[in-house]
C-alpha cells in the first residue's frame, strides 16, 4: 500500500509518500490510519502534512468520520448537484466527475503536534472517488516545524 520517496534538499529532509488506493464507481475511502501511519514512521513531532491527490476525477477532504451516513449524505448531495447532463460536451462522459473533484479539492493540509494529527474529534481525512473502479494514487507530504536554537 505504500510506496516511499524520500528526498533530500539543501540538508533538510523531505518527506514524500506516494500511496495507492483501489476503489469501486464512485465512494469516501477513510485514510486517516494510513495518514497517520506514514507521521509515526517520519518521525516529526511538530509541523504539517499536506494530502494530495493527483487525478482530475477524484479529491480529498475532511469530514465526519463517527456517523456513516454523512458520506452516504455527501455523496448524494453531489449527485444531485452534480448529475451527468446530456449537454455535457467531454468526450470521455465523466463530466459530472471533474466538476464532483472540482468542488471536493485536490488537497488538504493538517497540523501535526505531539507526533498526531492535529483533527477534531469526528473529522477523518477521506479520498474522493468519482470515476471509479481505478487504481489511485495520492501524496502525503511531511514538513517539520523549525524551532529556533538557543544562541
Amino acid at each position: 500500500m505504500h510506496d516511499t520517496d524520500l528526498r533530500e534538499s539543501r540538508g533538510e529532509e523531505r518527506m514524500i509518500h506516494k500511496l495507492t488506493l483501489q476503489t469501486s464507481r464512485e465512494g469516501f475511502y477513510e485514510i486517516t490510519s494510513t495518514v497517520s501511519q506514514v507521521i509515526r514512521a517520519s518521525g516529526v513531532t511538530d509541523g504539517i502534512c499536506v494530502v494530495y491527490c493527483p487525478h482530475t476525477t477524484a479529491g480529498i477532504t475532511i469530514n465526519e468520520n463517527a456517523d456513516p451516513d454523512v458520506v452516504r449524505d455527501m455523496l448524494f448531495a453531489l449527485s444531485k448537484t452534480c448529475p451527468e447532463r446530456p449537454e455535457f460536451r467531454h468526450i470521455e462522459g465523466n463530466s459530472s466527475a471533474h466538476v464532483k473533484a472540482s468542488i471536493i479539492g485536490s488537497s488538504v493540509t493538517v497540523i501535526i503536534e505531539n507526533g498526531r494529527l492535529l483533527l477534531g474529534r469526528w473529522q477523518g481525512i477521506y479520498f474522493c472517488e468519482f470515476d471509479g473502479p481505478r487504481t489511485r494514487s495520492y501524496y502525503v507530504k511531511v514538513i517539520s516545524s523549525i524551532h529556533p536554537v538557543d544562541c
